[in-house]
């Protein structure tokens, strides 16, 4: 074991007949398989664990080990299910599968009754777990399925296994109500969370005395549970009761606070509470407090600053309004706080000084930002103060802090200019969102070689001048966002070296000239957003640039195997993330999207001067979603090639000097929801189909060669009283075509669920699953190919700050 070894494992050594036990663990670079074991083997001991062993998981001949006791093939690149000839190794004592690619159900190790260990956790094990699997196995210690694809109920034997101390079934589809616990006087880690299980706590939870961790978060338990019955477990340690549909209450004045168990870890997120419990001020061994989305108001107490070990405190999704003082006592072992989405007003409170991630975001904080804020930041990785009434210049002792990676600043009042050091020290970081402010001056050219950056946001500020040259050091940037400024200037040739580039959002600036620069040497392959609209751009389209953009071209094999969100992790947080967001224009109305997923694709450079005609190249983007290129000057006839855009579902080609014949191949745009060629010189025939017919005749008004459903029969009369009151984009009726009235409702409702979100879901855990499965339904109606193409086995969404679960 951890000898070094490399190369490949003869499988012969397997075979030597007296050989009695083998250990290979710890040798990742050491691959192999096993073979076909013959009868009568002397085998006892099989440990594999860590070592780069692959092929199918066991041989159906593993029965002939009769002999067999103790194997450990955990953490290596073995597929396949566990062979069921597994059910004749009577003698086995110590089983680990873990952290493979295990699938099918697993067999009955009822014939193993010395059995003490069984871990089968993180695999895609299905099925169910059969009461008659587990009743004789009463020596039974630790059971682990964790991360897995179980469903069913969990059978009564399985609490009733008399030496069982470890009971791991999170992270599965258990389902029903919980049976009412044995005497298991043994058991001290109980983990049920992420199931759907329902029902009330059984009562009989509180006679497993020697109960340490209590993990049930994420089902769908009910009824009330009551803190004060905690006391009985006077060994109780760990916690979890969060994100169920419990009511979580606490007697203030039927308890004797130094009754309780000495917690380390408490999560009670979405549990209805109204107020502090009061036993936490007795609680000095506590390091994790969790108390986010519940109902408490009012003041934050300035005991909780006292608890002596309190490394990670999350209070965020209430409605707190003010921090009691003083603060000169903040526990020095505070490592993790979140204030975000209260009501906390007033001044920037002191900030725990060792603190390495900080949130408080979405307040309303209203002062300006201090100026020696940099003294607090010595050790800080991520500091959110997004979304509160913040006012004044941004400091300049915010620069220079070494462990800084993301800093986020957006829609507050911030004015002046952006600070020269705080783009010279993004050698560090990796996030700077500085939107919604109103920011003046340049763009600093400072940027460092190397650059850490992979998102930088100054969408809507005043910034103007020219775009720093700098800025191409910055490989690494994914996320560029410098929409809704003044800047004046061509476009910026230097980003065609940055091949990470995944959003490019320059819209409503002052920019002019052509961007022939893109025809060569262009390697955007990982692009999926650009929107350069409203600009002053001219020349043609060109075509050559668009060959590059792998990621709009994918099939829906390719676009389903990459499916997920742009996101950063925070360093040394293993479940932490900055969560990147963007606003689009898409079918007329403007979306924030929260989480951009890595399907979304979409191309907007309306609003300009471009001419000469639309590039046949634009048909080889199978994958892309959104197109508009209207209010332009472009000529020349639709290519045909658009028609292989199936997975498109808004097309905007209106106000530009567009001729000849609409393509039959428009037709196969199946879900096309949203469609505007009005006011161009478009003639003949409307393609016959049932998603054409369907968009109103506003869809092709100012096209007067136009004939054939929805225009009249007669033809294209346009006298100009079908156009609507102008679009939140200030454009001309965008938001009327091709739109019923139900999915505008589905998209303004979609609109305002995400902006509801990033104030109060987002981040908040009590309405996470009823949130997300909601927008997916709305996702569906407004982008049916998501619905489609990915369905709900494929819908899980990670939530922004997962360290509380």
């Amino acid at each position: 074991m951890n000898s070094g070894l490399y190369g490949t494992f003869p499988e012969k050594i397997f075979l030597v007949p007296t050989l009695q036990s083998i250990d290979l663990s710890g040798n990742p670079q050491l691959q192999g398989s096993l073979p076909e074991f013959p009868k009568g083997g002397s085998f006892q001991s099989l440990v594999l664990n860590g070592a780069n062993f692959s092929g199918q998981l066991l041989p159906n001949s593993i029965g002939n080990l009769k002999l067999l006791s103790n194997v450990d093939v955990s953490t290596c690149n073995f597929i396949g299910s566990i062979p069921r000839s597994m059910e004749d190794l009577t003698q086995l004592v110590y089983l680990d599968l873990s952290r493979n690619q295990v699938n099918g159900s697993i067999p009955s190790f009822s014939m193993a009754k010395h059995l003490t260990i069984i871990n089968l956790s993180y695999n895609q094990l299905t099925g169910q777990i059969n009461s008659s699997h587990w009743e004789n196995l009463t020596n039974l210690v630790n059971l682990d399925l964790r991360h897995n694809l179980l469903d069913g109920t969990i059978p009564p034997s399985v609490f009733s296994l008399p030496l069982l101390q470890k009971l791991q079934l999170s992270e599965n589809h258990f389902s029903g109500q919980l049976p009412e616990f044995g005497n298991i006087s043994t058991l001290y880690n109980l983990e049920l969370s992420s199931n759907s299980l329902e029902g009330p706590i059984p009562v009989s939870i509180f006679n497993l005395r020697e109960l340490r961790i209590l993990s049930l978060s994420s089902n769908n338990f009910t009824g009330s549970f009551l803190l004060n019955d905690i006391q009985q477990l006077k060994n109780l340690s760990s916690l979890d009761l969060s994100c169920n549909s419990l009511s979580i209450n606490y007697n203030h004045t039927n308890s004797s606070h130094s009754s309780f168990p000495k917690i380390t870890t408490l999560k009670l997120a979405s549990g209805n509470l109204r107020r502090f419990p009061g036993f936490l001020r007795n609680q000095s061994t506590l390091s994790t407090l969790d108390l986010s989305d519940n109902q408490i108001h009012g003041e934050i107490p300035n005991w909780i600053w006292r608890i002596s070990n309190l490394v990670q405190l999350n209070l965020s999704c209430n409605s707190l309004v003010t921090l009691q003082g003083p603060f000169l006592n903040l526990t020095s072992t505070l490592s993790m706080l979140d204030l975000h989405s209260n009501q906390l007003q007033g001044q920037i409170p002191m900030l725990p000084q060792l603190a390495t991630y900080l949130d408080y975001s979405r307040n309303n904080f209203s002062s300006s930002i201090p100026v020696n804020i940099g003294d607090f930041l010595m050790y800080t990785m991520f500091f959110s103060f997004s979304r509160n009434k913040l006012n004044g210049s941004i400091p300049e002792s915010m620069c220079n802090k070494p462990y800084l990676q993301v800093l986020d600043l957006s829609n507050n009042s911030l004015s002046g200019p952006i600070p020269q050091c705080l783009t010279a020290m993004s050698w560090t970081l990796a996030v700077l969102n500085l939107r919604g402010n109103k920011l003046s001056g340049t763009l600093p050219d400072n940027f460092p070689q190397p650059c850490s950056l992979q998102t930088l946001d100054l969408n809507g500020n005043v910034i103007s001048g020219q775009f720093p040259k700098s800025l191409a050091n910055c490989t690494m940037l994914e996320v560029l966002n410098l929409g809704n400024n003044q800047i004046t200037d061509v476009f910026p040739c230097l980003l065609k070296s940055i091949s990470s580039l995944r959003v490019l959002v320059l819209r409503c600036n002052k920019l002019y000239d052509r961007i022939e620069c893109l025809k060569t040497n262009s390697s955007w392959t990982k692009l999926q957003i650009i929107d350069i609209a409203r600009n002053n751009f001219i020349g043609e389209i060109p075509g050559s640039f668009l060959k590059t953009w792998q990621a709009m071209m994918a099939d829906e094999d390719g676009a389903m195997s990459r499916i997920n969100h742009l996101r950063f992790q925070v360093l040394e947080f293993e479940q932490v993330y900055y969560q990147d967001a963007i606003t689009v224009t898409s079918k007329g109305l403007q979306m924030e999207l929260v989480k951009i997923l890595t399907v979304f694709t979409l191309i907007d450079i309306s609003c300009n001067k471009f001419s000469g005609s639309i590039p046949e190249d634009m048909g080889e983007l199978k994958s892309l979603y959104g197109l508009n290129l209207s209010s332009n000057a472009l000529t020349g006839s639709i290519p045909s090639s658009l028609g292989n855009l199936r997975q498109l579902e808004s097309l905007d080609l209106s106000d530009n000097r567009l001729s000849g014949t609409i393509p039959s191949e428009f037709s196969k745009l199946n879900f096309l929801s949203f469609l505007d060629l009005s006011n161009n010189q478009l003639v003949g025939k409307i393609p016959t189909g049932t998603q054409i017919q369907s968009f109103s005749a506003d869809s092709f008004a100012g096209n007067k060669g136009l004939y054939g459903p929805p225009l009249s029969s007669l033809g294209n009369v346009d006298d100009g009283s079908a156009r609507l009151s102008p679009t939140l984009e200030g454009k001309h009726s965008n938001s009327a075509h091709g739109i019923e009235w139900d999915l505008i409702g589905a998209e303004v409702g979609f609109i305002v669920g995400f902006g509801i979100a990033t104030g109060s879901l987002e981040f908040c855990k009590r309405w996470s699953k009823w949130y997300y499965k909601t927008m997916y339904k709305m996702l569906g109606k407004i982008f049916p190919q998501l619905e489609e193409r990915f369905g709900p086995h494929r819908r899980h969404v990670h939530i922004h700050q997962s360290w509380t679960g």
